[in-house]
């Protein structure tokens, strides 16, 4: 009889490619999100849900899943009230976390080099439910859990149909503005910064593979390329691909585009992601999965592919941040 395995938060990123994956390797699939999907294959049952519902789980689980994959996101307190439930219904729950929680400390990174919930002397970041800290202390509640049963993964940076990364622009404002032949406003002190950005596919075969490996339990996995490009050089992909043309300004000047009132968060995105050296070093989960690094896509092909994904005839909806960019330009000219 086939496994069967809950996706949770199946139209994101990397849940849109892992559910086909799962199905074509046997297995019988529940994909869980928000919004409303097609079922990929007969192997695939589709189910719009609210996950942080705890009616609404308790009533999923209680079908009880040899395998649950969690792409959601907790508070780093909410997470208790959640994990006994995976980990009591399941045999293997692999956790979503990100290596936005490394400090730079180390490079290239491995899974054992410092976080900053350990390492950061930022009280105010430090007592924030910030996404790198927050994921920290969710890894912390499977840790010192006496379950066994569990894997946390953390991805890079990571990019997909319709969602593409630029510093720390999204795509409604990178490519967005590429659509309208606008420039993009970036940063210079993170030009040369090296960073790692990995393509949703190979990410969520990675994790595929990990599912099940009884060897993988307990364990913590880079699930990202070995690759990586600075941000010069990948805002000089966006330019060869749809014609994105970077201005590069004071870091101060971009975070004020961003953010006006100066939002913390905005800030630890940028200085303490984006400007840290981000060169990952994946060769654990390469050796976990049997996968090589040369079967990853590179860096310029993934991009180019999901960048020619948009639907012809989209338009990227203008926004606030994109109407600071031209009036800093038309300002700065």
């Amino acid at each position: 009889m086939s496994k069967k395995v809950l996706v949770l938060g199946s139209s994101g990123a990397m849940g849109q490619y892992i559910v086909p994956y799962l199905a074509d390797m046997g297995y019988n699939v529940t994909a869980v999100s928000l919004d409303d999907e097609k079922p990929y294959s007969d192997k695939v049952t589709c189910i719009k849900g609210n996950v942080k519902d705890m009616d609404f789980l308790k009533g999923l689980l209680s079908e009880r899943f040899d395998g649950i994959v969690d792409f959601m996101i907790y508070g780093g307190h909410t997470f208790k009230d959640y994990y006994k439930l995976f980990l009591e219904n399941t045999d293997h729950y692999i956790f979503l976390s990100s290596c936005r929680v490394y400090a730079n400390e180390e490079t290239p990174i491995n899974e054992s080099s410092p976080r900053l919930l350990d390492y950061s002397s930022d009280k105010a970041l430090l007592s924030s439910d910030d996404y790198c800290i927050h994921k920290a202390r969710s890894e912390n509640i499977l840790m010192l859990s006496p379950y066994k049963n569990w894997t946390i993964v953390r991805p890079a940076t990571t990019f997909s149909k319709m969602r593409y990364q630029l510093v720390t622009l999204e795509a409604i404002n990178c490519v967005g503005r590429a659509q309208r032949g606008k420039k993009v406003v970036l940063p210079k002190q993170a030009k040369d910064i090296p960073a790692t950005l990995c393509w949703a596919g190979d990410v969520s075969m990675m994790i595929a593979k990990l599912l099940f490996n009884e060897e993988a339990k307990r364990e913590i996995f880079n699930v990202c390329s070995s690759e990586h490009r600075t941000w010069g050089e990948i805002a000089d992909y966006y330019n060869e691909i749809c014609g994105l043309e970077a201005v590069w300004v004071d870091k101060e000047d971009y975070l004020k585009i961003l953010s006006p009132e100066m939002n913390l968060g905005t800030r630890w995105q940028l200085e303490y992601a984006r400007m840290f050296n981000r060169i990952t070093d994946n060769s654990k989960v390469l050796k976990y999965t049997g996968m090589k690094q040369e079967e990853l896509t590179p860096l310029r092909v993934a991009l180019e592919n999901m960048v020619k994904a948009v639907p012809e005839g989209y338009l990227f909806p203008e926004t606030d941040v994109s109407r600071r960019m031209d009036e800093y330009l038309e300002a700065n000219r």
